[in-house]
């Protein structure tokens, strides 16, 4: 990636702002059109927003989007808007025991919403806030329920796959967790055991390093320093680690770039919540703070390293999987913008959209010495999805972010009429991260408050 190392943040604060205005037409017209019977919309084909009935974990990315439009365009009713449809809709999300993908449908709704009444952006009301505190205590706990256990003493929230799968994705979700703990919650279990949120927090995050990021420390030959796999499998018979497996990427030896974009957001926005807590609430949860927090700026340097040298495009953009088969076609890759309309392997803008705001939050927890290559190349990065050919300006396409892959590998993502490839889409995934990204900047531009998922301290 060619970082731009003299790109000011103010520098982008018109693209910003446009970014908003669409995502505010695009997010209400959708609210207009969709039938919530059909599910969960997820991707659009031919740019039109569509389902796929799987885990119904983008839900709450859709009424995200509402909210945070909202929220970056100074829009009262496209919040209230968001608002309503997360209390009407979004309650079987709070307490679904079959999923690892909580923090990505409730604190993009709830979460939100408490957020904005603690930022003063919506008035404060009792009765609001105690719904919105108690969907996400109770969401944590859920989430917190589905742990299974490894032979080496950690444990991790399983995936929707069942108790013997440790997905990467979970770094990002993970946080509900922590949102519930910083609550007061606990997670009761059998004979009134009190289970630490926080503690599990910890534990599955300590656990996905273990076996799930690589840290260039042995002989193998795909350990390269910052690789992610997808998928831990588990003998549920001991809690042995057995294998790698992958199920959106090319191969278990290959990185998924989405997957690697959840681990450097999941871990940088983890450090930023640990500067909310003393080292007591880690005592209290049996941790040493210093060595957790150390084991965090590890895997969230070394993962943002590894977008920046090895997994993006000169400009940021990366394509799926940097392993994918029909890769060497396009020479040196790396060398030149990324080629969303080439004719052998799919651009995700999705993953790039999630990595940015990886880089931009590590950048900043790190300060201007240390973390100012990660925040230039989070503004570039930024600079780039905030523009043709990624900002989907044409006013019927449904999606705002565009050249987004879901499964290339099922073929679930849709090819045009006389192209190879899936090119021209969007997902709700990648919508909600884009309006994430440009609400970071927006803020940051304006000395407004920060947004985090937590409380601050």
């Amino acid at each position: 990636m060619k970082v731009d190392a003299h790109l000011m943040i103010e520098d982008l604060q018109p693209a910003a702002d446009a970014v908003f205005e669409l995502a505010a037409d695009k997010a209400r017209r959708l609210d207009e059109r969709w039938d919530p019977s059909r599910g969960a919309a997820v991707f659009t084909a031919a740019g039109k927003y569509t389902t796929r009935g799987w885990t119904e974990w983008t839900q709450g990315f859709q009424y995200g989007c509402l909210i945070l439009a909202g929220d970056g365009g100074d829009d009262a009713d496209l919040i209230e808007l968001g608002r309503r449809r997360t209390v009407e809709r979004m309650l079987p999300h709070v307490t679904h025991t079959g999923v690892h993908d909580h923090g990505f449908n409730n604190l993009s709704t709830y979460g939100n919403l408490l957020r904005a009444l603690n930022e003063g952006r919506l008035e404060d009301d009792p009765w609001q806030r105690q719904t919105y505190e108690n969907a996400i205590a109770v969401s944590g706990a859920v989430q917190a329920a589905r742990w299974a256990t490894t032979q080496c003493g950690l444990g991790y929230i399983y995936s929707f796959n069942g108790p013997h799968s440790l997905f990467i994705d979970t770094m990002r979700t993970l946080r509900i967790l922590g949102a519930a703990h910083q609550l007061g919650h606990t997670l009761m279990a059998e004979n009134d055991l009190e289970v630490n949120l926080l503690d599990r927090s910890i534990q599955h995050a300590l656990a996905t390093s273990r076996y799930i990021i690589f840290h260039g420390d042995t002989s193998h030959t795909y350990d390269v320093r910052g690789r992610t796999a997808h998928e831990g499998t588990f003998n549920r018979n001991d809690g042995n680690f057995r294998a790698r497996a992958t199920q959106q990427g090319y191969s278990p030896f290959s990185t998924w770039t989405r997957g690697l974009a959840w681990a450097m957001l999941g871990y940088a926005e983890e450090l930023e919540f640990f500067q909310s807590l003393d080292a007591a609430a880690f005592k209290r949860a049996g941790h040493d703070k210093q060595a957790v927090v150390d084991e965090y700026l590890r895997c969230a340097t070394e993962t943002c390293d590894h977008y920046i040298e090895d997994a993006s495009a000169a400009d940021g953009i990366t394509y799926w999987d940097t392993g994918a088969p029909e890769l060497h076609h396009l020479g040196d890759w790396r060398a030149r913008p990324a080629e969303p309309g080439n004719d052998h392997e799919p651009v995700d803008a999705s993953a790039s959209a999630i990595a940015a705001q990886g880089l931009l939050r590590l950048g900043r927890y790190l300060g201007a010495d240390d973390g100012q290559h990660y925040w230039q190349a989070g503004l570039t990065l930024a600079k780039t999805l905030f523009d043709v050919p990624y900002l989907s300006v044409e006013g019927d396409h449904q999606g705002l972010l565009l050249h987004s892959i879901y499964h290339w590998p099922n073929h679930w993502d849709h090819v045009p009429p006389g192209q190879h490839v899936a090119q021209g889409e969007s997902s709700l995934w990648g919508d909600y991260h884009m309006l994430e990204l440009a609400l970071l900047i927006k803020r940051v531009i304006e000395g407004a408050p920060y947004p985090v998922f937590f409380l601050p301290r």
